[in-house]
């Protein structure tokens, strides 16, 4: 069980950042990180301060076997994540997607925004321009997407995506959970 998983993804739902709950728990944001990504482990105590902070029982945090499949997400259980400063919102359409092997988003773009740049992965991205127009670079190469024009790519070189259309651009993204 990836531990550091199951905490972002918790993290993400209380709509905490990374140094919100770094605040609440008396830990550093890089801490928060590390253990997010699997880098280090938390000692109970502070695994018991990070799940009361995060409003989950270590019952309910390990026990995977009473939970049923879901298949129907409703639309108030979306999540929302906004960066005015570079200009792009994260909705994502399924609670606990990054736990998934796809995680599907809806990248809002505002006008000159941009997505931030992803290291080099295996995860596979698709994505659908519902509006507007985007650039995706990816390494050192740049291609041009339209409202109505997919995309598909493999992660494996520095990548980000930014707003090439002159008002706001929406994509619907799948992006696969592989890391190098």
């Amino acid at each position: 069980m990836e531990i550091g998983k199951r905490i972002k993804n918790l993290r993400i739902q209380k709509n905490f950042t990374q140094e919100e709950l770094g605040e609440r728990t008396n830990l550093s944001k890089g801490y928060i990180s590390q253990v997010e990504r699997d880098l280090s482990m938390p000692s109970m105590e502070v695994f018991f301060d990070i799940l009361e902070v995060l409003g989950c029982s270590p019952k309910d945090f390990f026990d995977k076997n009473h939970i049923e499949q879901r298949v129907v997400y409703p639309k108030d259980e979306m999540t929302r994540f906004e960066d005015l400063e570079k200009g792009y919102e994260i909705e994502w359409l399924v609670p606990e997607a990054n736990e998934n092997e796809m995680e599907p988003i809806i990248l809002n773009l505002e006008k000159e925004g941009e997505f931030k740049e992803f290291s080099p992965s295996l995860a596979e991205t698709f994505a659908y321009v519902q509006e507007g127009a985007v650039c995706v670079e990816i390494g050192m190469k740049r291609y041009f997407a339209n409202k109505g024009d997919s995309l598909y790519f493999h992660a494996t070189e520095k990548h980000k995506i930014a707003n090439a259309f002159q008002g706001e651009s929406i994509l619907l993204m799948v992006v696969t959970d592989s890391y190098l």
